[in-house]
């Protein structure tokens, strides 16, 4: 199960996925209830991965660790469980929007940082917040924007259209200008800010966001997001 949470000042927040073995557990109240609980935990830990995590104390109960606390919660659903990994993101001049798909298959967070951070609490731009992380989750982004895609990701993307592009046997200019048309296409399929907003799929979610931003009178950037999948 996935899960997200986000403070009440919606400047920070975090996603988790807890494992059950079966989809009956995973249904379960009391799992349900163990992870918000393990949620919570993770919204306000300092650990800076999930062996630290484990090993700190249970903020429900301190005389046990986060570990410990599990194996109790394994001994009372009567099923192994894991908690595999969870991820902070925190926006001091901003918001971070947070969506859960189909039940906890998906959990998603949207960094934003704002021109005007007291926008922050404005129900047009939580609904925004709310569209961009649904964008997210349905059409999978590689990251955020076209900068901040891993460059190896891109040598390798190029290194495959260039070679595509070579078999053409057009001369070496004309290649070059395929290989760069199939890189900017890879851009705009895999970029958050060029995907075409599945809600208006004539517009970019960059043209998007410029339009709420007009009609609030501030700016929006998307900074980062994260994306678990439950199981991947």
């Amino acid at each position: 199960l996935c899960k997200t949470l986000v403070s009440e000042d919606g400047k920070k927040a975090v996603v988790v996925e807890v494992n059950a073995e079966t989809d009956f557990v995973a249904k379960n109240e009391k799992f349900q209830n163990y992870v918000s609980d393990v949620a919570e935990q993770a919204l306000n830990t300092s650990a800076a991965d999930i062996d630290a995590f484990l090993a700190e104390k249970w903020a429900k109960d301190p005389s046990l660790t986060v570990a410990e606390a599990l194996s109790s919660q394994i001994s009372i659903i009567g099923e192994n469980m894991k908690i595999r990994r969870f991820a902070q993101l925190a926006e001091e001049n901003g918001f971070v929007a947070s969506y859960i798909h189909a039940g906890g298959k998906i959990g998603v967070l949207v960094e934003f940082k704002l021109g005007d951070a007291s926008f922050a609490t404005n129900d047009d731009f939580k609904k925004y917040g709310r569209n961009v992380a649904m964008q997210v989750a349905a059409a999978s982004p590689v990251s955020a924007t076209r900068e901040s895609v891993d460059p190896a990701v891109v040598e390798h993307e190029m290194s495959i259209y260039k070679a595509q592009a070579a078999e053409s046997g057009k001369p070496e200019n004309i290649q070059e200008k395929i290989a760069t048309g199939r890189m900017e296409k890879f851009y705009k399929e895999n970029c958050l800010t060029e995907q075409a907003f599945v809600k208006n799929p004539d517009q970019s979610v960059n043209e998007y966001t410029a339009e709420v931003a007009k009609a609030l009178g501030t700016t929006i950037e998307i900074v980062s997001f994260t994306r678990f999948m439950l199981g991947e």
